[in-house]
């Protein structure tokens, strides 16, 4: 197969990380006798310095131009702590989502047994986690119309949302539920806010289409306590835009870092892949950043487009990389391994390895067949 991946690394260690990731897309190519074309371009605060804008047109239109997109990290300290400024490096990352209509965030959740010491949990409470995040992507509050009084002192920011926006995604996510445990959490307020209610009417509507699937609603406060009391009782989990993002960051508590958490921004026509995590900008440079997001982002790319085996491969290196206790410092409590040493050993299992046939545990239903 022949795929044009458009790289953009972004901010901070996103370069690092998705270099990383590159190593393993590499060694796909080599084992698997593939063809990847890769071009890079420059995103958020990085491309702002260059072109005064976090998404440059000619980034855009590689995007565009390419069957994927791997993504980095956006951010800088200096706009993060300027309440006046009024460009952002994460603005780019908004603004691509919308143009390249990728309207379903999906992040997987999972506990591996070679880490669960590492979580901030008891073990009897994180053991068996395994749940995926659906955010929608492209609509609600960070997106609707922001204001801002003349005198500076009235600020506010429209969440706003249609049936058709909620359908698209709900259907995805309860396509997922079936390949998985059969199970589905809408997360939102609906006893205050009324596009909450809106979710909740159209998602149990299009639950009767799904009877094999037993969804519940819980309400986004007690949909946070539970995600900490009880993990395992999740298995897929379906939210707006900013509940999804603020449940997914409590996903990283979980399993104990977010250098773990990958995802996948699926559309009709284009797709992202990237860690969960920022741009960490004081490893920036030190070798220590964990790349495991980024290159599971990889594994969400390969099986993306229906390259299991493939996916496999990569999925079985990174575990055994965890068994072999070859991570970053923030993993178990690692100090003697950079990301570069941790991205080649993983790279050098893929084209090494005889465990390939190992069951991809990520594989959540991602083919092409169920983008609407």
């Amino acid at each position: 197969m022949q795929l044009r991946l458009a790289v953009l690394g972004g901010d901070g260690i996103g370069p690092e990380v998705v270099g990383q990731a590159l190593k393993c897309l590499k060694a796909v190519e080599e084992t698997f006798n593939h063809r990847f074309i890769y071009k890079k371009a420059l995103v958020g605060g990085v491309a702002m310095q260059k072109y005064g804008t976090p998404l440059p047109e000619q980034t855009l239109q590689l995007c565009k131009d390419s069957d994927a997109v791997l993504y980095g990290t956006s951010g800088l300290p200096k706009y993060d702590n300027d309440p006046n400024a009024k460009i952002r490096p994460e603005q780019g990352l908004l603004q691509l989502r919308k143009e390249l209509g990728l309207f379903a965030n999906i992040r997987p959740v999972k506990m591996f047994a070679e880490v669960l010491s590492h979580s901030p949990l008891r073990k009897d409470i994180v053991s068996g986690t395994d749940f995926v995040i659906f955010r929608e992507l492209t609509g609600g509050i960070y997106f609707g119309e922001k204001k801002l009084s003349d005198d500076g002192t009235v600020a506010s920011d429209l969440c706003q949302y249609s049936e058709h926006e909620i359908s698209r995604i709900a259907h995805l996510a309860f396509k997922a539920a079936k390949k998985r445990r059969k199970k589905l959490t809408l997360v939102d307020k609906a006893n205050v806010l009324e596009t909450s209610r809106l979710w909740r009417r159209v998602v149990t509507a299009i639950g009767q289409s799904y009877p094999e699937v037993a969804l519940e609603c819980l309400f986004i406060d007690n949909a946070a306590v539970q995600l900490l009391l009880r993990p395992s009782n999740f298995d897929v989990v379906l939210a707006d835009n900013m509940f999804g993002d603020m449940l997914s960051d409590q996903g990283s508590v979980i399993i104990g870092s977010q250098g773990l958490l990958p995802s996948a921004s699926i559309g009709e026509d284009y797709s992202m892949f990237e860690p969960v995590h920022g741009s960490f900008l004081q490893a920036k440079g030190k070798n220590k950043a964990n790349p495991v997001a980024s290159i599971f982002s990889a594994v969400m790319l390969l099986d993306h487009f229906g390259l299991k085996e493939e996916s496999n491969a990569v999925y079985a290196a990174i575990r055994k990389s965890f068994k072999k206790k070859i991570v970053t410092p923030d993993i178990l409590g690692s100090s003697k391994y950079g990301t570069d040493y941790v991205g080649d050993f993983i790279a050098s299992q893929i084209t090494d390895s005889d465990d390939n046939t190992n069951i991809n545990e990520y594989n959540i239903g991602l083919g092409k067949s169920t983008i609407i």
